[in-house]
Parts: C-alpha cells; structure tokens; sequence
C-alpha cells in the first residue's frame, strides 16, 4: 500500500508547518516520525496532539509501563502497525512480559500478568470493545490509580485511537523495528 501522507521536506513545508515540526523535532521524540508525517498537513492540530501525547506518553500519572501496555492494546484493537512497531519493543525496554505481548498481538487475554497489568489490559479491552468500562474494572481501576490515573487511562485509549485512525487512513509507512509485525 502507498501512503498517502507521505514525508514533505523540511524546506518545503510552509513556515507554520516549519514550526510545528520543529516543535517534534526538538522534543523527547527527537524526530518527525509515524502520525506526525500526516498530521503536518494541519499543523495546529498536529500541535496540539503533540502536546497531549507527550503528556500521555511521559508523564502520565499510571507510569511508563502501563502506558506502553495501553498503547499495545489499542494498536492490536485498531490493527495500527506504525503504533505496534514503535511501541512493542518500548513496552519490552519496561518490563512487559514477552508473553503478555504476544497474547496482546494474538488478540488474546494475556496469562501471567502482574495484577496491574490485567487491570489496565481489561479496562482498555472493554473501552474499546464495549465503548464503556462495567462498574467492577472501574472501581477497581479507580482504587488502583485514583481519579487522575483512570482519566489518563481513558486518555491514552483515546489519543492513540487518534492516531490509529489517522495512520490507518493515511496508510502511514511502517518503520524499521524489532518488533514481529502484528498478524492479520
């Protein structure tokens, strides 16, 4: 498949996309990569999704870990490549089990998880299938991570569900990476 959205040189962007790419750029992404190279086109948009999923992304009040998990679940939910093959071996780089990513990919509930890990894989799993949480994972979520964790949960659910639809529409090229691509 091509994409649709592809890179557009830095000299070639106009001055407000200049601006919003350099912003990426000099953030901990380092780089304009993945959802950014289409999202460019609208570079207050982009701006904006920029700040939310550095937030997100770094500093979310459930930590790293949970994060990258909540990342995975939702790339296997919208089958996003781009998101599974930047994400999968960060997960790894913090702790989550070679198994719990493999049964995520295979669209599985992961066995042997640590009891927040089933938390945060549950939660996700219902948001998106069900497009609610039942009463039981939520509390539980809420005693787990309090109210600002749970927000961040269902924000992290929210903003790579963002960019999955947009990469998928936009077909975005899947980087280079470590991680075994997800099966159909």
């Amino acid at each position: 498949m091509d994409d649709r959205l592809g890179p557009i040189p830095f000299a070639d962007m106009t001055a407000a996309q200049q601006v919003a790419a350099q912003a990426v750029i000099d953030g901990p992404r380092g780089a304009l990569y993945g959802p950014f190279v289409p999202l460019i086109r609208s570079p207050e948009l982009m701006a904006a999704a920029q700040r939310m999923g550095e937030y997100l992304r770094y500093r979310s009040a459930i930590g790293t870990r949970l994060t990258e998990l909540a990342i995975l679940v939702t790339a296997r939910q919208w089958s996003q490549q781009v998101e599974w093959a930047i994400h999968e071996p960060i997960a790894r780089q913090y702790g989550i089990a070679d198994e719990v990513v493999a049964a995520v990919a295979a669209r599985r509930r992961p066995e042997g998880m640590a009891a927040d890990e089933a938390l945060v894989h549950d939660f996700c799993i219902q948001l998106h299938q069900r497009q609610r949480v039942d009463d039981e994972t939520y509390a539980a979520a809420l005693a787990a991570f309090g109210e600002h964790g749970v927000v961040d949960l269902m924000g992290i659910n929210g903003y790579y569900t963002f960019l999955a639809m947009v990469m998928n529409a936009a077909r975005t090229a899947v980087p280079a990476s470590a991680a075994t691509p997800l099966p159909d």
